[in-house]
């Protein structure tokens, strides 16, 4: 048995490699066959390709299915690629949205301090608030402007719609602005179309209340509130709200000013009422000083005064 087993093994290994070879000249034969450029191979050619190609299908069959999923991994590649690229683009329109958005409320900031209609002899300075240094018991901004700017203590400062505070702080390239909110502001408004007088008091809520009303019943809500001018402290004339009634039924004011959105300040230049050096009609000037009475001669002064007679007597007694 181990002599039959190692003839077969002697006979075996020729055999396959005649096998081999037989096969790759017949292949190197079908390939010099195939590149041969004549009428008679090429219909040799297509009955050899219609007899062996049909009856082949299912032996095709993985082949083009791996080259479908070569082509649709490709084919993923390439969607994958393109959904990265679209994603970028997506993530840059929508900076250059919310670059657009912020440049448009800048703009309608801008144009609506251009708008607002002030006295003319009243100039500005527009500054942008770089930090809100609010805190719940202090309501106040930075602007980018001070000193070197020529700002100065006191004035007011507004935004596009209304009065939002006063300068409370210089320094040479920033200042402060108290708010209307804050707990030590205190501004002397008028009440149109009543005329009453009163004051707006801080109380760090963004409905500040109004008090010290001559006459309350003659206010109502809605009503236009603007600067009286009182104390020299804000210009006469300056919109700072309207009136509103809380749920207690106390009148309170509703800020003209959007303090959510303070973004650009107007700094009024209020130099001051005129001088008044005249006294005019106002004040009665001092009186004249009177000259002296002439004084009477010394003889006059030494003489005695006639005596006056007593009534009922008579010349002749």
């Amino acid at each position: 048995m181990a002599k039959d087993r190692k003839q077969s093994e002697d006979y075996a290994g020729p055999l396959k490699r005649l096998m081999l070879g037989v096969l790759l000249v017949c292949l190197l034969g079908l390939f010099l066959l195939w590149r041969i450029d004549s009428p008679r191979v090429e219909r040799f050619r297509a009955a050899v390709i219609d007899a062996v190609v049909p009856n082949f299908d299912w032996a095709m069959a993985p082949v083009t299915g791996t080259v479908n999923l070569l082509r649709d991994f490709q084919s993923y590649q390439r969607i994958y690629s393109q959904n990265q690229e679209l994603r970028r683009e997506l993530q840059q329109m929508q900076a250059w949205k919310e670059a657009a958005l912020q440049l448009e409320q800048e703009n309608a900031r801008l144009l609506d301090l251009n708008n607002v209609r002030l006295d003319p002899r009243l100039t500005y300075v527009t500054g942008v608030v770089t930090a809100d240094s609010g805190s719940p018991f202090r309501q106040s901004v930075l602007l980018n402007v001070g000193a070197r700017d020529g700002i100065v203590d006191g004035w007011a400062a507004m935004d596009g719609l209304g009065l939002v505070g006063r300068i409370s702080g210089v320094g040479d390239n920033s200042s402060r602005v108290i708010l209307l909110t804050d707990t030590s502001s205190r501004i002397p408004v008028t009440v149109q179309p009543s005329g009453q007088r009163a004051l707006i008091l801080g109380d760090n809520t963004a409905a500040p209340p109004i008090d010290f009303l001559e006459d309350a019943g003659s206010v109502r809500p809605g009503d236009r509130v603007i600067t009286s001018g009182d104390g020299g402290v804000f210009p006469a004339g300056l919109l700072v709200g309207r009136v509103a009634l809380d749920p207690g039924g106390r009148l309170r004011l509703r800020l003209a000013a959007d303090y959510e959105r303070l973004e650009f300040l107007r700094v009024l230049r209020n130099h001051g009422g005129t001088r008044i050096d005249d006294t005019g009609d106002l004040i009665a000037p001092d009186a004249p000083p009177t000259a002296p009475l002439p004084e009477a001669p010394a003889a006059a002064r030494l003489a005695p005064e006639p005596a006056t007679p007593p009534a009922g007597s008579s010349s002749g007694d």
